[in-house]
C-alpha cells in the first residue's frame, strides 16, 4: 500500500446535505442505468474476492471463518453507506486480522470481551471522525507505514506456516510459531494439506492476469483447493462446522477491573484501522479522481466496526485490492460497497456446509500471497538509494511490529522519524539566520550597507527569513547571538519571516536576553500579525521597549544611526 496525494483536478463533493455527501451527489447528477450497472458488476466482483479472504482471515484470527464473513458483511455495508469514501470496499485486512487474533488469544476465555474491544474500537474511530482528525492520520510517515505493513506481511506467512503444512496453528503470534517451528519435524507433515498449500500458492502467483477479472484466483482456487480435498486428496484439516443464518446481536459486556488493557487494544484496532483505510481512500482518490472527506470515512468504518463486534464479526477497513477491484469493474458510488455486503449476506445465510469441506491449508496458501503483498517490496528495493536514516526507522519499526506490538511499533517509529525530519528541518530553516554589519549581505540595499559600515560595526542587523519551529529552536539561539564585541546596537529583522512556533519564539526571547546581558541595545523590526500573535503571546520581546520596535528595517537602521549620534 503506498501513500498517495490525491490527483490534481479532483472533483470535491459537497457535504451539506447529509451523511454521505457522494450518495446524494450521484442522485442529485442523475443515477443512470450505467453508473447502477457499474456499481452491481463493481459490488458482485469485490464480494467474489472478499469472500475467500473473510474465511481466511477469519480462521487466522482464531474467531472462526463466520467472524471473518460476518465481520465483512457489517463493515463494508455500513462503512459504504455512511463513509466518505464513495468507491470504497471494505472488509477484514491482514493488518487488522493480525491485531485481532492477538485480541482473541488473550481474551480466549471470554470471547464476548474480544467483540467488546472491537466495539470500543469503533467508537475510538467515531470519535476519531467527530473530532476530524482524519487528515492528520495520513501524515503518519512513510517509514513507519512501510514498516509496519511489511511488519504485518511478516507476521502473516510466519504465522500460516504450520497450517500451510498441516499442523494447527501456533498461539503466541510470531514467536509462538517460531518456538513450535523449531520442535516441528519432516515427519510432523500433513502431505495432502502440503500438497494442496503448495498447489494453491502456485495457482495464485501464476493466475492468468486475463482470467483474473472474470474469475478471481482467490476463488479458483478455493473452490478447486475444497473439491481436492474431498474426491481426492483426503485428510487435510478442513475448518468444521460454521454457523448458518443471520448472526445474534450481542451487546457488549467490558470487565472494568480489565478497562485500560481493554482500552489500549481498542485504541490499536481504532489506529490501525483509520490509518489502513485512509490510505486506500487516498489511492481511490487517485484512480477515480474523486476527494474523499476522510473525518465522514472515520465515522462510517467505525459504526461498521461497532456492528461488526455486536454480531461476533472481525474488524475491518478499507482494503485496496477489493476497492480497486470494485473500481475496475464500474463502481463508483456507496451502492457498490452496500452490494458487496448484500452478495456476502446471501451466500452467508446457506454457506455453513460448505464452508466446513474448506481446508484449512488452502486458506494458508491465500494468506502467504496476502502477506507478501503486504510486504512493501517496492520501498525494500531501494533500500541502497533512500536515505539511511529513514530507512532504519523502517526496519526499527518493522522489528517492533514482528516481535513486540503495533502500538509500540507505530509510536517508536513516529518519534524517530520525527526526530529524523527535525534534523532536516534545522538544516533548513537555520538557512534563514545571517547576520549584515556593513559588508555585502542578500536582502540589504546598498543605502543600508552604507548606512551599516558607516557605523563602524556598531550596528548588527541580524536577517531572519523563512520558518522556525521547535527543530531549529536550540541552535538558533547561537547563530542568532552576534559573536561581535564591537556591537552596541542589535536590529531583529523579521520582515520575510512566516511563521514562528513556542520553541523559537522562546529561543528569540533567550537571544534578546543575552544582548541585554551584554549591554546591546535591541530593537526589532518588520515583525507581522501573525508571527507578533506568537511572540507577544509569549511575551518573548518584552525586554524590548516600545519605542524600539519600527514596522520596517530602513526605519530601525535609522533609529539606531539616531542613537549613536
Amino acid at each position: 500500500m503506498s501513500q498517495l496525494s490525491p490527483s490534481a483536478g479532483v472533483k470535491h463533493e459537497s457535504s451539506d446535505d447529509g451523511l454521505h455527501p457522494s450518495l446524494i451527489a450521484a442522485f442529485r447528477n442523475g443515477y443512470s442505468f450505467d453508473r447502477l450497472r457499474g456499481d452491481l458488476f463493481g459490488g458482485i466482483t469485490a464480494a467474489v474476492i472478499a469472500l475467500p479472504l473473510a474465511l481466511a482471515f477469519g480462521v487466522a484470527s482464531g474467531a472462526g471463518a463466520a467472524a471473518g464473513l460476518y465481520g465483512a458483511i457489517a463493515v463494508g455495508f455500513f462503512a459504504s453507506l455512511l463513509g466518505g469514501t464513495p468507491s470504497q470496499i471494505s472488509g477484514p485486512t491482514g493488518p487488522m486480522t493480525v491485531v485481532m487474533a492477538a485480541v482473541v488469544a488473550t481474551h480466549a476465555n471470554n470471547l464476548a470481551e474480544a467483540f467488546a474491544i472491537v466495539v470500543a474500537g469503533g467508537a475510538l474511530q467515531i470519535l476519531f471522525g467527530l473530532l476530524r482528525v482524519g487528515k492528520y492520520v495520513t501524515y503518519t510517515p512513510y517509514s513507519v507505514v512501510s514498516g509496519f505493513m511489511t511488519g504485518i506481511g511478516v507476521i502473516i506467512i510466519v504465522v500460516e506456516i504450520l497450517p500451510f503444512l498441516g499442523a494447527p496453528a501456533a498461539s503466541g503470534g510470531v514467536l509462538g510459531a517460531i518456538d513450535a517451528l523449531t520442535s516441528f519435524g519432516l515427519n510432523d507433515i500433513n502431505i495432502a494439506a502440503a500438497a494442496l498449500a503448495l498447489g494453491s500458492l502456485l495457482a495464485l502467483i501464476f493466475w492468468p492476469a486475463s482470467l483474473q477479472r472474470l474469475f478471481p484466483a482467490p476463488l479458483a482456487v478455493l473452490i478447486a483447493g475444497t473439491l481436492i480435498s474431498v474426491f481426492l486428496l483426503k485428510g487435510a484439516p478442513v475448518i468444521g462446522e460454521a454457523p448458518t443464518g443471520l448472526p445474534e446481536i450481542h451487546l457488549p459486556a467490558l470487565n472494568l477491573s480489565a478497562g485500560p488493557q481493554i482500552l489500549q487494544a481498542a485504541f490499536i484496532l481504532a489506529l490501525l484501522g483509520s490509518i489502513d483505510s485512509l490510505l486506500t481512500s487516498l489511492i481511490a482518490d487517485s484512480v477515480t479522481r474523486t476527494r474523499h472527506d476522510p473525518d465522514m470515512e472515520l465515522i462510517g468504518q467505525g459504526v461498521g466496526n461497532m456492528a461488526a463486534g455486536m454480531i461476533g464479526g472481525l474488524p475491518g477497513a478499507g482494503a485496496t485490492m477489493r476497492t480497486l477491484v470494485n473500481v475496475r469493474a464500474g463502481g463508483r458510488t456507496p451502492i457498490s460497497g452496500a452490494v458487496h455486503a448484500l452478495v456476502l449476506l446471501s451466500i452467508a445465510l446457506g454457506l455453513g456446509p460448505i464452508v466446513a469441506n474448506v481446508p484449512q491449508a488452502v486458506l494458508a496458501a491465500i494468506l502467504f500471497k496476502v502477506g507478501w503483498d503486504i510486504i512493501d517490496w517496492r520501498y525494500l528495493k531501494r533500500m541502497r538509494s533512500a536515505p539511511r536514516e529513514k530507512f532504519i526507522v523502517m526496519l526499527i519499526t518493522l522489528a517492533l511490529t514482528v516481535f513486540l506490538d503495533l502500538i509500540t511499533a507505530v509510536a517508536v517509529g513516529i518519534i524517530l522519524a520525527s526526530f529524523v525530519n527535525a534534523k532536516r528541518m534545522s538544516e533548513e530553516q537555520l538557512k534563514g539566520v545571517g547576520h549584515a554589519a556593513g559588508e555585502d549581505a542578500e536582502g540589504l540595499d546598498e543605502e543600508e550597507r552604507a548606512i551599516l559600515r558607516a557605523a563602524g560595526g556598531r550596528i548588527l542587523v541580524t536577517l531572519l527569513s523563512g520558518r522556525f519551529s521547535y527543530a531549529s529552536a536550540r541552535e538558533l539561539t547561537r547563530r542568532a547571538t552576534p559573536q561581535m564585541t564591537s556591537v552596541e546596537i542589535i536590529i531583529y529583522d523579521f520582515t520575510n519571516v512566516g511563521y514562528v512556533d513556542t520553541s523559537a519564539a522562546l529561543a528569540i526571547e533567550e537571544c534578546v536576553g543575552l544582548a541585554i546581558e551584554n549591554r546591546q541595545l535591541v530593537m526589532v523590526a518588520g515583525l507581522g500579525a501573525d508571527v507578533a500573535r506568537v511572540i507577544d503571546g509569549l511575551g518573548a520581546l518584552d525586554k524590548v521597549a516600545p519605542e524600539n520596535r519600527y514596522p520596517a528595517r530602513r526605519q530601525a537602521i535609522d533609529a539606531a544611526v539616531a542613537r549613536l549620534t
